[in-house]
């Protein structure tokens, strides 16, 4: 069985997480961004009072954010391991 790499924590009791983990999320969350960004660019050009769209257009948004979100959590942790 190989070992998975994790999160562990340092002396001082903070999560790290595995330089190689960090740089595998961040590619995921930066094409699931742009994934995101194109779909809401479809959306954009589609009738704004379609029910549908609201929802898919709110919900893209919604998930948008939140990947940005963790991209940037992921950033700020990256740059505490490298301190």
């Amino acid at each position: 069985m190989s070992k998975k790499p994790s999160k562990a924590s340092d002396e001082s009791g903070n999560v790290t997480i595995d330089q190689k983990l960090i740089e595998e999320g961040t590619a995921q969350l930066s094409s699931e961004i742009k994934v995101l960004e194109a779909w809401l660019e479809e959306l954009a050009a589609l009738d704004d009072g379609d029910a549908e769209v609201i929802a898919a257009r709110k919900s893209y948004n919604d998930m948008l954010r939140s990947r940005r979100e963790m991209l940037n959590s992921l950033a700020k942790q990256a740059k505490l391991q490298a301190v």
